[in-house]
This record gives structure tokens, C-alpha cells and sequence, in this order.
């Protein structure tokens, strides 16, 4: 487990950098989401939907064609099984929960590969809140299907023209509109970014991935799993893995960043690889950015993974050395990302394939073994693949 100290920092990480208009719906946030959230009527709500909405526990999966192929034990997370097809459910419905706990009247988001916005849309269905999504004209034209299923969910799926039309564009459209009305409007921030004490709550959200893979492993006879790898973009998939194995030297983290066409390129998303340290969408963190601080455009072929900073706890994790950070080309995610559709008859989503992408990267010991945290389907990312792989 990790917390913030009680200003929103995970040790120099973190933080709440808002617009004056934001700082009484912020504070509003900070004093009440732990109280809300740990009581007994919200967790007996939350849990029920998580059991019976949700579809959890996810299946721990053992891939036994995979493991022999990489001589290996590798077991697969599976939360591509959640409804709507991606872990974002999990923070998605606590958090549309906590704005109904709260009074608050709409629902606002942002969304990259779309996942976190059909989670919303899906949650706001659910509890009966209007819902208004922001996604990059980019994202909305290589995430088609996850945009007529916000539409028919109910949603507004609002385009963010500016700058590279992607994730980082829709977050700023969506901090605007907060800003424009923020004592009705909730704002559901999808990843481990922005300000505290979004980082913390999401986190906590997503913990039930890594809560879950212990007890499912002991089940199965192993105490802790030597690995635990995860893609990462914001983040939010991958603490839910490493939750619960933070305080467990034993268990070796590793973080899979998008790199693009490769980190030497200026078409890339390897922010902690590249990164230096600086301020974006509410919190301190690394950050893909100029000496003057410009932000750099980033580029994945993985629309999850499209953003150029990542989430404070990630910056700690990795300062103190506890996670180890590796990257993946859109080559090398493609690669795997049909190496298990042909192995297994699954296909990820393109960000979850970034992670499968490290079993090439790490010399594994054969006794060891190895929980990949398959964080979406693959349903999505079919025109990608349609426009890159040849069927016939």
C-alpha cells in the first residue's frame, strides 16, 4: 500500500496545482472523499457493484501456451473480462458513486483510448447522472466503436481540436469546463494524475487488481509472484497491479511505457525514460518537456498511453527505485499483441500488448513466475490491427 501525506505528496511528487476557480471544489474533495468512501454504506454499495455489475474477481489466469513458449510460468490478470471490457470500471463507478454521495448533479471526464469514458458513461447510466465526455478528435477517429458506445450510453462526446487532439488536450477541455461550473459538476479523472487527492483515490480504486492476484495466487499454491508488469501511460492499471506488492521486496514491479517509435525519436510517450520533472494538470511529476518547460507532443499508437506525464506515485516508485521502468515500441506492442491472440485466442487492447512486450525484455529464471496485469480487450484497437496485419 502507498498514501500521500496529508497535503497530496508522495514524497517531492504530488500535490494540488489548481486554478483559484477550482480550489473550493478541490478542498471540498479533499475533506470528504475518505470519509465517504471508507464508510460502510458506500463500501457495501461499491462491493455489491463490483461483485454483480462488475463481474469481479477478474480471473487470474495461468497461460499455459504463453508460459512454454517463453519457459516461464505467466499468468494473465484478466481485466478485459470487467464490464466494458477494461479495468477503468473499477475507479469509474466509485467515483460517479462518490459525486451521487456528494450532491453533485453532472458528471464530466476525459478519455484517451475511450475506455475510461465508456466506463463513466457506463457508470452515469447506472446511477441515473448526466455525462459529458471529453476525448481528441485524434481518439475519436481511431476509437470509433468506443465513441458510439458513450453516444449510446447517453453521454456527450465533446472533440478537444487543440493541440495534438489527443488525451492531454481532452484533459485540459475538461478542466475548463470544471472551471466553468464547479459546484454542480463532479469531475471523474480516469488515471493516477491530476490534483490530490485524485492520485490517492483512484489508486485505491484500482488496489482491488493487486488484492485480488494475491489472494488468487495463494489459492493456487504461491505466496507472491516474482514479477508484476504492467503497461503505463497515467497509470492507473498499473498501480492497481503493484498495490499490494509495494512493501514485498520479493515481488519485482515493472512499469512498460509507450516508446513510439522509439525514445530517440521525438515520437514517443516514454515519460519517465525522458522525462524531467515539472507541473501538468494539477500535481508535480515527470514529464515529457522542453529545458523551458514546453510540453513535448507525444506520440503511441496505443491511445491509452498517448500522454506526456505520469502519475505522482509512479515519479515516487521510481525515484526510490522500487519499480523498474521499461518501454515498448508500437512495433514491438503490435508484435505481442498477435503473439497472444495466436497463443492463447485473446486479443488486448493495444496498451495491455505494451506489457506483454517485456516478456522479450526481461532473462527470466524458469522457476520464476510472472503476473502480466491484462488491463483491456482488444476489441477497440481492431482497425488498428485490420490496417496493420494482413488475415488472408
Amino acid at each position: 500500500m502507498i498514501r500521500p501525506d496529508k497535503h497530496g505528496y508522495y514524497g517531492e511528487f504530488g500535490g494540488a496545482f489548481i486554478p483559484e476557480m477550482l480550489f473550493q471544489n478541490v478542498y471540498e474533495l479533499q475533506q470528504q472523499y475518505e470519509k465517504i468512501i471508507f464508510s460502510d454504506d458506500f463500501q457495501r454499495t461499491y462491493q455489491s457493484y463490483l461483485k454483480d455489475y462488475v463481474g469481479r474477481p477478474t480471473p487470474l489466469y495461468e497461460a499455459q501456451n504463453l508460459s512454454q513458449h517463453y519457459g516461464v510460468k505467466v499468468w494473465l490478470k484478466r481485466e478485459d473480462l470487467c464490464h466494458t471490457g477494461a479495468h477503468k470500471i473499477n475507479n469509474a463507478i466509485g467515483q460517479v458513486l462518490l459525486a451521487k454521495y456528494m450532491g453533485k448533479q453532472r458528471i464530466i471526464a476525459e478519455t484517451g483510448a475511450g475506455q475510461h469514458g465508456v466506463a463513466t458513461a457506463t457508470a452515469c447510466a447506472l446511477l441515473n447522472m448526466p455525462c459529458q465526455i471529453f476525448m481528441g478528435e485524434k481518439d475519436i477517429e481511431r476509437q470509433k466503436l468506443n465513441v458510439l458506445r458513450m453516444k449510446m450510453l447517453g453521454a456527450i462526446v465533446t472533440p478537444a481540436s487543440s493541440g495534438s487532439k489527443t488525451l492531454k488536450d481532452a484533459t485540459n477541455e475538461a478542466i475548463r469546463a470544471w472551471i466553468q461550473d464547479p459546484q454542480h459538476t463532479y469531475y471523474v479523472i480516469g488515471s493516477v494524475v491530476g490534483p490530490h487527492p485524485y492520485p490517492d483515490m483512484v489508486a485505491l480504486f484500482q488496489s482491488i487488481i493487486s488484492q485480488e492476484i494475491k489472494t488468487q495466487l495463494q489459492e493456487k499454491g504461491y505466496q507472491y509472484p516474482n514479477y508484476v508488469i504492467a503497461c503505463v501511460g497515467g497509470g492507473s492499471n498499473a498501480i492497481g497491479a503493484f498495490y499490494h506488492f509495494i512493501h514485498n521486496p520479493i515481488t519485482q514491479l515493472i512499469a512498460v511505457e509507450a516508446a513510439g517509435e522509439g525514445i530517440h525519436t521525438h515520437k514517443t510517450a516514454a515519460t519517465i525514460t525522458l522525462g524531467k520533472k515539472g507541473i501538468l494538470h494539477g500535481s508535480l511529476s515527470y514529464l515529457i518537456q522542453s529545458d523551458d518547460g514546453q510540453i513535448f507532443e507525444p506520440h503511441s499508437i496505443s491511445a491509452g498511453l498517448d500522454y506526456p506525464g505520469i502519475g505522482p506515485i509512479h515519479s515516487f516508485l521510481y525515484e526510490q527505485k522500487r519499480i523498474q521502468v521499461l518501454s515498448a515500441t508500437d512495433q514491438e506492442a503490435l508484435e505481442a499483441a498477435l503473439e497472444l491472440t495466436r497463443l492463447e485466442g485473446i486479443i488486448p487492447a493495444l496498451e495491455s500488448a505494451h506489457a506483454l512486450a517485456a516478456l522479450k525484455k526481461i532473462p527470466f529464471q524458469q522457476n520464476h513466475s510472472i503476473v502480466i496485469n491484462l488491463s483491456g480487450r482488444g476489441d477497440k484497437d481492431m482497425n488498428t490491427y485490420q490496417n496493420v496485419f494482413s488475415y488472408e
